[in-house]
Protein backbone atom coordinates (compact mmCIF):
# COMPACT_ATOMS: atom_id res chain seq x y z
CA UNK A 1 0.00 0.00 0.00
CA UNK A 2 2.97 2.67 0.87
CA UNK A 3 4.49 1.76 -2.49
CA UNK A 4 1.00 2.72 -4.06
CA UNK A 5 0.62 5.70 -2.12
CA UNK A 6 4.43 6.69 -3.10
CA UNK A 7 3.40 5.97 -6.86
CA UNK A 8 0.26 8.24 -6.61
CA UNK A 9 2.07 11.23 -5.02
CA UNK A 10 5.40 10.94 -7.31
CA UNK A 11 2.62 11.85 -10.21
CA UNK A 12 0.78 14.43 -8.58
CA UNK A 13 4.02 15.70 -7.98
CA UNK A 14 4.80 15.77 -11.78
CA UNK A 15 1.97 17.03 -12.85
CA UNK A 16 1.67 20.05 -10.75
CA UNK A 17 5.38 20.90 -11.59
CA UNK A 18 4.39 20.61 -15.32
CA UNK A 19 1.36 22.44 -15.48
CA UNK A 20 3.49 25.47 -13.57
CA UNK A 21 5.87 24.81 -16.07
CA UNK A 22 3.12 25.01 -18.88
CA UNK A 23 2.12 28.30 -17.25
CA UNK A 24 5.12 30.07 -17.12
CA UNK A 25 5.95 29.19 -20.99
CA UNK A 26 2.24 29.87 -22.19
CA UNK A 27 2.37 33.88 -21.10
CA UNK A 28 6.02 34.18 -22.60
CA UNK A 29 4.63 33.65 -26.03
CA UNK A 30 1.03 34.27 -25.64
CA UNK A 31 0.88 37.97 -25.87
CA UNK A 32 3.48 37.90 -28.73
CA UNK A 33 0.92 37.71 -31.77
CA UNK A 34 -1.49 40.11 -29.47
CA UNK A 35 0.28 43.03 -29.23
CA UNK A 36 -1.01 45.00 -32.00
CA UNK A 37 -4.65 44.57 -30.28
CA UNK A 38 -3.81 45.30 -27.03
CA UNK A 39 -2.09 48.07 -28.15
CA UNK A 40 -5.10 49.23 -30.08
CA UNK A 41 -7.88 48.77 -27.14
CA UNK A 42 -5.01 50.46 -24.88
CA UNK A 43 -4.28 53.92 -27.41
CA UNK A 44 -0.54 53.16 -26.88
CA UNK A 45 2.02 53.00 -29.45
CA UNK A 46 3.71 49.93 -30.92
CA UNK A 47 6.92 50.82 -29.18
CA UNK A 48 5.52 51.48 -25.88
CA UNK A 49 3.41 48.02 -26.02
CA UNK A 50 6.45 46.06 -26.53
CA UNK A 51 7.27 46.75 -23.15
CA UNK A 52 5.06 44.02 -22.04
CA UNK A 53 7.49 41.77 -24.03
CA UNK A 54 10.68 43.38 -22.61
CA UNK A 55 9.51 43.34 -18.81
CA UNK A 56 8.57 39.91 -19.03
CA UNK A 57 12.01 39.10 -20.51
CA UNK A 58 14.29 41.21 -17.96
CA UNK A 59 12.19 39.72 -14.26
CA UNK A 60 12.56 36.34 -15.57
CA UNK A 61 16.51 36.40 -16.66
CA UNK A 62 17.49 38.80 -13.18
CA UNK A 63 15.44 36.65 -10.76
CA UNK A 64 16.02 32.79 -12.13
CA UNK A 65 19.82 32.83 -10.66
CA UNK A 66 18.84 34.32 -7.20
CA UNK A 67 15.94 32.23 -6.97
CA UNK A 68 17.47 28.94 -8.12
CA UNK A 69 20.03 29.65 -5.47
CA UNK A 70 17.87 30.34 -3.21
CA UNK A 71 16.05 26.99 -3.65
CA UNK A 72 19.37 25.55 -3.40
CA UNK A 73 20.10 27.18 0.11
CA UNK A 74 16.58 27.23 2.01
CA UNK A 75 14.10 24.54 0.22
CA UNK A 76 13.06 23.95 -3.39
CA UNK A 77 9.29 23.76 -2.36
CA UNK A 78 9.41 27.08 0.18
CA UNK A 79 11.08 29.27 -3.27
CA UNK A 80 8.69 27.21 -5.88
CA UNK A 81 5.55 28.04 -3.65
CA UNK A 82 6.37 32.01 -3.24
CA UNK A 83 7.17 31.64 -7.10
CA UNK A 84 3.58 30.38 -8.15
CA UNK A 85 2.02 32.74 -5.64
CA UNK A 86 4.21 35.68 -7.37
CA UNK A 87 3.14 34.28 -10.75
CA UNK A 88 -0.65 33.88 -9.92
CA UNK A 89 -0.76 37.64 -8.32
CA UNK A 90 0.80 38.63 -11.80
CA UNK A 91 -1.42 37.06 -13.77
CA UNK A 92 -4.85 38.16 -11.87
CA UNK A 93 -2.96 41.79 -12.41
CA UNK A 94 -2.75 41.34 -15.76
CA UNK A 95 -6.55 40.38 -16.58
CA UNK A 96 -7.72 42.90 -14.80
CA UNK A 97 -5.34 45.41 -16.24
CA UNK A 98 -7.31 48.33 -17.33
CA UNK A 99 -4.13 50.02 -18.61
CA UNK A 100 -0.52 49.67 -19.63
CA UNK A 101 1.66 50.69 -16.80
CA UNK A 102 -0.55 48.15 -15.14
CA UNK A 103 0.07 45.34 -17.71
CA UNK A 104 3.81 45.95 -17.70
CA UNK A 105 3.87 46.07 -13.67
CA UNK A 106 1.55 42.25 -13.83
CA UNK A 107 4.09 40.87 -16.58
CA UNK A 108 7.10 41.84 -13.94
CA UNK A 109 5.69 39.59 -11.11
CA UNK A 110 5.05 36.88 -14.00
CA UNK A 111 8.32 37.18 -15.19
CA UNK A 112 10.09 36.90 -11.70
CA UNK A 113 8.23 33.45 -11.95
CA UNK A 114 11.60 32.41 -14.43
CA UNK A 115 12.95 30.07 -11.65
CA UNK A 116 9.82 27.20 -11.90
CA UNK A 117 12.21 25.32 -14.42
CA UNK A 118 15.34 24.76 -12.39
CA UNK A 119 13.33 24.83 -8.98
CA UNK A 120 10.92 21.50 -10.54
CA UNK A 121 14.34 20.01 -11.70
CA UNK A 122 15.74 19.84 -8.50
CA UNK A 123 12.79 18.87 -6.77
CA UNK A 124 12.43 16.16 -9.34
CA UNK A 125 15.74 15.10 -8.83
CA UNK A 126 15.40 15.16 -4.85
CA UNK A 127 11.83 13.40 -4.58
CA UNK A 128 12.01 11.00 -7.14
CA UNK A 129 13.88 7.24 -8.14
CA UNK A 130 16.36 7.74 -9.68
CA UNK A 131 15.39 5.36 -12.87
CA UNK A 132 12.45 8.03 -13.24
CA UNK A 133 14.44 11.18 -12.88
CA UNK A 134 16.07 11.13 -16.83
CA UNK A 135 12.56 10.40 -18.55
CA UNK A 136 10.66 13.33 -16.00
CA UNK A 137 13.14 15.76 -16.61
CA UNK A 138 12.77 15.59 -20.09
CA UNK A 139 9.08 15.94 -19.76
CA UNK A 140 9.45 19.68 -18.16
CA UNK A 141 11.58 20.43 -20.08
CA UNK A 142 9.92 19.62 -23.21
CA UNK A 143 6.60 21.51 -21.72
CA UNK A 144 8.44 24.73 -22.04
CA UNK A 145 9.30 24.14 -25.46
CA UNK A 146 5.82 23.06 -25.57
CA UNK A 147 4.32 26.08 -24.05
CA UNK A 148 6.06 28.47 -25.81
CA UNK A 149 4.27 26.56 -29.12
CA UNK A 150 0.70 26.73 -27.24
CA UNK A 151 0.58 30.24 -26.62
CA UNK A 152 1.74 31.10 -30.10
CA UNK A 153 -1.14 28.59 -31.59
CA UNK A 154 -3.74 29.58 -28.71
CA UNK A 155 -3.48 33.60 -28.86
CA UNK A 156 -5.24 34.24 -32.32
CA UNK A 157 -8.35 32.02 -31.58
CA UNK A 158 -8.59 33.56 -27.74
CA UNK A 159 -8.44 37.29 -28.91
CA UNK A 160 -10.72 36.80 -31.88
CA UNK A 161 -13.80 34.63 -29.90
CA UNK A 162 -13.26 36.59 -26.15
CA UNK A 163 -10.61 39.34 -25.48
CA UNK A 164 -7.11 39.79 -24.79
CA UNK A 165 -7.84 39.51 -21.35
CA UNK A 166 -8.45 35.83 -21.90
CA UNK A 167 -5.33 35.41 -22.63
CA UNK A 168 -4.07 35.69 -18.74
CA UNK A 169 -7.61 34.20 -17.52
CA UNK A 170 -7.08 30.92 -18.97
CA UNK A 171 -3.45 30.39 -17.80
CA UNK A 172 -4.60 31.59 -14.61
CA UNK A 173 -6.15 28.64 -13.65
CA UNK A 174 -2.91 25.78 -14.60
CA UNK A 175 -0.81 28.57 -11.97
CA UNK A 176 -3.54 28.26 -9.12
CA UNK A 177 -3.59 24.70 -9.31
CA UNK A 178 0.40 24.39 -9.44
CA UNK A 179 -0.18 26.47 -6.03
CA UNK A 180 -2.48 24.58 -4.43
CA UNK A 181 -0.47 21.39 -5.30
CA UNK A 182 2.80 22.67 -4.31
CA UNK A 183 1.48 23.41 -0.90
CA UNK A 184 -0.75 20.94 -0.57
CA UNK A 185 0.89 17.83 -2.03
CA UNK A 186 5.01 18.86 -2.28
CA UNK A 187 7.48 17.43 0.70
CA UNK A 188 10.34 19.59 1.28
CA UNK A 189 13.79 18.60 -0.29
CA UNK A 190 16.38 17.55 2.47
CA UNK A 191 19.35 18.28 0.12
CA UNK A 192 20.43 22.13 0.71
CA UNK A 193 23.44 23.91 0.32
CA UNK A 194 23.14 26.24 3.25
CA UNK A 195 24.77 29.28 2.77
CA UNK A 196 24.53 33.55 2.27
CA UNK A 197 23.08 35.18 -0.80
CA UNK A 198 25.75 36.84 -2.60
CA UNK A 199 24.13 40.32 -2.73
CA UNK A 200 26.90 41.83 -4.19
CA UNK A 201 27.51 39.21 -7.44
CA UNK A 202 23.33 39.05 -7.51
CA UNK A 203 23.48 43.03 -8.05
CA UNK A 204 26.47 42.65 -10.66
CA UNK A 205 24.43 40.16 -12.23
CA UNK A 206 21.25 41.80 -12.76
CA UNK A 207 23.24 45.15 -13.91
CA UNK A 208 24.77 43.07 -16.86
CA UNK A 209 21.91 41.15 -17.57
CA UNK A 210 19.29 44.06 -17.94
CA UNK A 211 21.86 45.84 -19.91
CA UNK A 212 22.33 43.18 -22.07
CA UNK A 213 18.72 42.08 -23.12
CA UNK A 214 17.77 45.68 -22.90
CA UNK A 215 20.06 46.75 -25.76
CA UNK A 216 19.26 43.22 -27.88
CA UNK A 217 15.40 44.18 -27.03
CA UNK A 218 15.04 47.31 -28.24
CA UNK A 219 18.21 47.61 -30.48
CA UNK A 220 15.98 47.22 -33.42
CA UNK A 221 13.44 50.20 -32.86
CA UNK A 222 16.28 52.28 -31.39
CA UNK A 223 18.70 51.39 -33.77
CA UNK A 224 21.87 48.89 -33.50
CA UNK A 225 24.88 52.04 -33.65
CA UNK A 226 23.28 54.39 -31.32
CA UNK A 227 24.86 55.77 -28.81
CA UNK A 228 22.35 54.14 -26.30
CA UNK A 229 22.33 50.85 -27.46
CA UNK A 230 26.05 50.38 -28.19
CA UNK A 231 26.18 51.83 -24.12
CA UNK A 232 24.08 49.21 -23.06
CA UNK A 233 26.16 46.51 -24.64
CA UNK A 234 29.47 47.48 -23.24
CA UNK A 235 28.21 48.33 -19.97
CA UNK A 236 26.48 45.05 -19.71
CA UNK A 237 29.41 42.91 -21.26
CA UNK A 238 31.69 44.97 -18.62
CA UNK A 239 29.39 43.76 -15.84
CA UNK A 240 29.69 40.32 -16.63
CA UNK A 241 33.45 40.56 -17.01
CA UNK A 242 33.14 42.09 -13.36
CA UNK A 243 30.92 39.52 -12.41
CA UNK A 244 32.63 36.30 -13.22
CA UNK A 245 35.75 38.29 -11.09
CA UNK A 246 34.00 38.75 -8.16
CA UNK A 247 32.43 35.87 -8.10
CA UNK A 248 36.06 33.62 -8.56
CA UNK A 249 36.93 35.38 -5.09
CA UNK A 250 33.58 35.49 -2.92
CA UNK A 251 33.35 32.76 -0.38
CA UNK A 252 29.39 31.47 -0.94
CA UNK A 253 28.91 32.81 -4.57
CA UNK A 254 25.71 33.27 -6.73
CA UNK A 255 27.08 30.88 -9.11
CA UNK A 256 29.68 28.83 -8.41
CA UNK A 257 32.34 29.35 -11.94
CA UNK A 258 33.73 25.84 -11.08
CA UNK A 259 30.26 24.68 -12.23
CA UNK A 260 30.54 26.35 -15.45
CA UNK A 261 33.82 25.43 -16.47
CA UNK A 262 33.12 22.12 -16.37
CA UNK A 263 32.46 20.81 -19.87
CA UNK A 264 29.33 18.99 -19.48
CA UNK A 265 28.42 22.07 -18.50
CA UNK A 266 29.39 24.90 -20.87
CA UNK A 267 28.76 22.78 -23.79
CA UNK A 268 25.29 22.61 -22.89
CA UNK A 269 24.87 26.09 -22.22
CA UNK A 270 26.12 27.01 -25.61
CA UNK A 271 23.69 24.71 -26.86
CA UNK A 272 20.93 26.25 -24.91
CA UNK A 273 21.89 29.62 -26.38
CA UNK A 274 21.70 28.56 -29.62
CA UNK A 275 18.76 26.67 -29.25
CA UNK A 276 16.33 29.38 -27.63
CA UNK A 277 17.61 31.81 -30.80
CA UNK A 278 16.38 28.74 -33.46
CA UNK A 279 13.00 28.07 -31.46
CA UNK A 280 12.23 31.93 -31.66
CA UNK A 281 13.51 32.23 -35.42
CA UNK A 282 10.67 29.55 -36.35
CA UNK A 283 8.36 31.51 -33.93
CA UNK A 284 9.05 34.54 -35.78
CA UNK A 285 9.11 33.66 -39.70
CA UNK A 286 6.67 30.77 -39.71
CA UNK A 287 3.73 32.88 -39.23
CA UNK A 288 5.01 35.81 -40.99
CA UNK A 289 5.41 33.52 -43.74
CA UNK A 290 1.74 32.08 -43.33
CA UNK A 291 -0.17 35.23 -43.29
CA UNK A 292 1.45 37.26 -45.69
CA UNK A 293 -1.17 37.77 -48.63
CA UNK A 294 -1.29 34.79 -51.20
CA UNK A 295 -0.90 37.75 -53.89
CA UNK A 296 2.62 38.16 -52.66
CA UNK A 297 3.75 34.98 -54.86
CA UNK A 298 5.12 33.26 -51.49
CA UNK A 299 2.76 33.98 -48.52
CA UNK A 300 -0.31 32.04 -47.90
CA UNK A 301 -2.69 34.24 -46.97
CA UNK A 302 -3.27 33.04 -43.74
CA UNK A 303 -5.53 34.51 -40.44
CA UNK A 304 -3.33 34.47 -37.26
CA UNK A 305 -5.64 32.00 -35.79
CA UNK A 306 -4.34 29.32 -38.83
CA UNK A 307 -1.29 30.40 -38.82
CA UNK A 308 -0.99 29.14 -35.43
CA UNK A 309 -2.29 26.14 -35.95
CA UNK A 310 0.50 25.25 -38.50
CA UNK A 311 2.71 25.34 -35.05
CA UNK A 312 0.49 22.65 -33.39
CA UNK A 313 2.82 19.84 -35.36
CA UNK A 314 5.91 21.27 -33.96
CA UNK A 315 4.71 21.45 -30.09
CA UNK A 316 2.80 17.64 -30.65
CA UNK A 317 6.84 16.57 -31.66
CA UNK A 318 8.01 18.37 -28.63
CA UNK A 319 5.24 15.92 -26.00
CA UNK A 320 6.21 13.01 -27.51
CA UNK A 321 10.35 13.66 -28.46
CA UNK A 322 10.50 14.94 -24.58
CA UNK A 323 10.35 11.63 -22.98
CA UNK A 324 12.06 9.65 -25.59
CA UNK A 325 15.14 12.19 -24.83
CA UNK A 326 14.56 10.89 -21.01
CA UNK A 327 14.74 7.41 -21.76
CA UNK A 328 17.69 7.99 -24.53
CA UNK A 329 19.63 9.14 -21.86
CA UNK A 330 18.81 6.68 -19.23
CA UNK A 331 20.78 4.18 -21.92
CA UNK A 332 23.05 6.49 -23.83
CA UNK A 333 23.88 9.78 -21.54
CA UNK A 334 22.45 13.05 -22.55
CA UNK A 335 25.00 13.35 -25.55
CA UNK A 336 23.44 11.34 -28.32
CA UNK A 337 19.62 12.98 -27.82
CA UNK A 338 20.79 16.33 -27.94
CA UNK A 339 23.40 15.51 -30.83
CA UNK A 340 20.16 13.94 -32.77
CA UNK A 341 17.80 17.18 -31.53
CA UNK A 342 20.33 19.78 -32.95
CA UNK A 343 20.92 18.04 -36.23
CA UNK A 344 16.87 17.87 -36.23
CA UNK A 345 17.17 21.43 -35.85
CA UNK A 346 19.33 22.20 -38.16
CA UNK A 347 17.49 19.97 -41.29
CA UNK A 348 14.44 22.00 -40.11
CA UNK A 349 16.02 25.28 -41.12
CA UNK A 350 18.05 24.21 -44.06
CA UNK A 351 14.79 22.66 -45.65
CA UNK A 352 13.21 26.17 -46.18
CA UNK A 353 16.07 27.96 -46.89
CA UNK A 354 16.00 25.76 -50.01
CA UNK A 355 12.20 26.09 -50.81
CA UNK A 356 9.39 27.37 -48.76
CA UNK A 357 6.69 27.59 -51.54
CA UNK A 358 4.60 24.91 -50.60
CA UNK A 359 2.64 23.72 -47.11
CA UNK A 360 4.15 20.52 -47.06
CA UNK A 361 7.86 22.18 -46.60
CA UNK A 362 6.51 24.55 -43.78
CA UNK A 363 4.85 21.25 -42.75
CA UNK A 364 7.90 19.24 -42.72
CA UNK A 365 10.14 22.06 -41.13
CA UNK A 366 7.59 22.00 -38.18
CA UNK A 367 8.30 18.34 -38.09
CA UNK A 368 11.69 18.57 -37.35
CA UNK A 369 11.95 21.57 -35.49
CA UNK A 370 9.91 20.34 -32.74
CA UNK A 371 11.73 16.98 -32.58
CA UNK A 372 14.75 18.19 -32.48
CA UNK A 373 13.84 20.85 -29.68
CA UNK A 374 12.13 18.24 -27.87
CA UNK A 375 14.95 15.99 -27.43
CA UNK A 376 17.53 18.73 -27.32
CA UNK A 377 15.82 21.02 -24.36
CA UNK A 378 15.38 17.43 -22.47
CA UNK A 379 18.92 16.25 -22.58
CA UNK A 380 20.20 19.57 -21.92
CA UNK A 381 18.57 19.74 -18.27
CA UNK A 382 19.57 15.85 -17.98
CA UNK A 383 23.07 17.10 -19.09
CA UNK A 384 23.36 19.54 -16.10
CA UNK A 385 21.77 17.70 -13.69
CA UNK A 386 24.23 14.77 -14.13
CA UNK A 387 26.89 17.28 -14.30
CA UNK A 388 26.75 19.03 -11.06
CA UNK A 389 26.32 17.82 -7.53
CA UNK A 390 22.23 17.71 -5.66
CA UNK A 391 22.74 20.57 -3.85
CA UNK A 392 23.32 23.06 -6.77
CA UNK A 393 21.29 21.59 -9.08
CA UNK A 394 18.88 24.76 -9.05
CA UNK A 395 22.18 27.02 -9.34
CA UNK A 396 23.12 25.22 -12.76
CA UNK A 397 19.89 25.21 -14.15
CA UNK A 398 19.41 28.61 -13.37
CA UNK A 399 22.26 29.43 -15.73
CA UNK A 400 21.16 27.45 -18.36
CA UNK A 401 17.61 29.04 -18.26
CA UNK A 402 19.09 31.91 -18.66
CA UNK A 403 21.13 30.77 -21.49
CA UNK A 404 18.16 29.78 -23.55
CA UNK A 405 15.96 33.18 -22.69
CA UNK A 406 19.05 35.49 -23.81
CA UNK A 407 19.39 33.10 -27.14
CA UNK A 408 15.61 33.80 -27.75
CA UNK A 409 16.11 37.52 -27.38
CA UNK A 410 19.03 37.13 -29.98
CA UNK A 411 17.28 35.25 -32.10
CA UNK A 412 13.92 37.29 -32.32
CA UNK A 413 16.17 40.55 -32.68
CA UNK A 414 18.60 39.05 -35.82
CA UNK A 415 15.21 37.61 -37.67
CA UNK A 416 13.50 40.75 -37.29
CA UNK A 417 16.27 43.07 -38.23
CA UNK A 418 16.81 40.84 -41.28
CA UNK A 419 12.86 40.77 -42.33
CA UNK A 420 13.28 44.19 -41.86
CA UNK A 421 16.40 44.56 -43.87
CA UNK A 422 14.34 43.42 -46.77
CA UNK A 423 11.38 44.66 -47.40
CA UNK A 424 9.15 45.89 -49.59
CA UNK A 425 8.36 49.97 -49.63
CA UNK A 426 5.18 49.36 -48.34
CA UNK A 427 6.83 47.74 -45.88
CA UNK A 428 6.14 44.02 -46.48
CA UNK A 429 8.70 41.13 -46.45
CA UNK A 430 10.48 39.90 -49.24
CA UNK A 431 11.02 36.50 -50.43
CA UNK A 432 14.44 36.92 -49.81
CA UNK A 433 13.64 38.11 -46.29
CA UNK A 434 12.75 34.77 -45.40
CA UNK A 435 15.21 33.10 -47.56
CA UNK A 436 17.96 35.12 -45.23
CA UNK A 437 15.96 34.44 -42.20
CA UNK A 438 15.77 30.56 -42.54
CA UNK A 439 19.68 30.38 -43.68
CA UNK A 440 20.71 32.13 -40.66
CA UNK A 441 18.44 30.16 -38.07
CA UNK A 442 20.47 27.20 -40.35
CA UNK A 443 23.50 28.39 -39.60
CA UNK A 444 23.46 29.05 -35.98
CA UNK A 445 21.87 25.60 -35.36
CA UNK A 446 24.67 24.01 -37.09
CA UNK A 447 26.98 25.70 -34.37
CA UNK A 448 24.90 23.67 -31.91
CA UNK A 449 26.54 20.64 -33.47
CA UNK A 450 29.70 21.43 -32.56
CA UNK A 451 28.73 22.29 -29.35
CA UNK A 452 26.88 19.15 -28.98
CA UNK A 453 29.85 16.72 -30.23
CA UNK A 454 31.77 18.42 -27.49
CA UNK A 455 29.81 17.39 -24.59
CA UNK A 456 32.03 14.17 -22.79
CA UNK A 457 31.05 10.85 -22.74
CA UNK A 458 29.34 9.70 -19.61
CA UNK A 459 32.63 8.29 -18.26
CA UNK A 460 34.75 11.44 -19.28
CA UNK A 461 32.00 14.16 -17.77
CA UNK A 462 32.03 12.09 -14.01
CA UNK A 463 35.77 12.39 -14.44
CA UNK A 464 35.68 16.07 -15.79
CA UNK A 465 33.70 17.04 -12.70
CA UNK A 466 35.47 14.99 -10.23
CA UNK A 467 38.41 16.76 -11.06
CA UNK A 468 36.39 20.12 -10.69
CA UNK A 469 36.00 19.47 -7.43
CA UNK A 470 32.43 18.32 -7.53
CA UNK A 471 32.72 14.99 -5.85
CA UNK A 472 29.20 13.35 -5.53
CA UNK A 473 27.65 12.71 -8.90
CA UNK A 474 24.89 10.43 -10.87
CA UNK A 475 26.48 7.35 -11.44
CA UNK A 476 27.02 6.68 -15.46
CA UNK A 477 24.24 5.57 -17.14
CA UNK A 478 25.50 1.70 -17.99
CA UNK A 479 25.70 1.91 -14.17
CA UNK A 480 21.90 2.65 -13.67
CA UNK A 481 20.82 -1.09 -13.19
CA UNK A 482 22.79 -1.59 -9.80
CA UNK A 483 20.84 -1.75 -6.96
CA UNK A 484 23.80 -0.08 -4.30
CA UNK A 485 23.29 3.23 -5.75
CA UNK A 486 21.79 6.41 -3.93
CA UNK A 487 19.32 8.54 -4.20
CA UNK A 488 20.83 11.40 -2.51
CA UNK A 489 23.87 13.38 -2.36
CA UNK A 490 25.68 13.21 1.03
CA UNK A 491 28.16 16.21 0.24
CA UNK A 492 28.31 18.18 -2.73
CA UNK A 493 31.49 20.21 -3.06
CA UNK A 494 35.39 19.88 -1.71
CA UNK A 495 36.18 22.32 0.88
Amino acid sequence: MQTATRTVNSKLLVLYLSLGGLAFAVLQSLVAPALSTIGHELKVSTADISWILTAYLLAASVLTPILGRLGDMIGKRKVLIGVLATLAVGTLLAALAPNLTVLIVARVLQGAAGAILPLSIGIVRDQLPRERVSVTVGLLSAIFGVGAGVGIVAAGPIVEHLSWHWLFWLPLVLVVIALLGAIFGMPESTVRKPGRLDVLGASILTVSLISLLLAISKGQSWGWGEPKTLGLLALGAIALVVFVFVERRVAEPLIDMRLIAIRGVWATNIVAVILGFAMFGTFVLVPTLLQLPAITGYGFGKSVSQAGLFLLPTVLMMIVFGPLAGLLDRRYGPKVPMFLGVVSVTAAFVLPALGHGAIWQILASGLLTGAGIGLAFAAMSNAIIESVPAAQTGEASSVNTIARTIGSSIGTAVIAAVITSHSTPQGLPTDTAFTAGFWVCAAVAALAILAALALPSARRRHEQAVSAGVEDLPPEPEELHLPHLRHHADESVRS
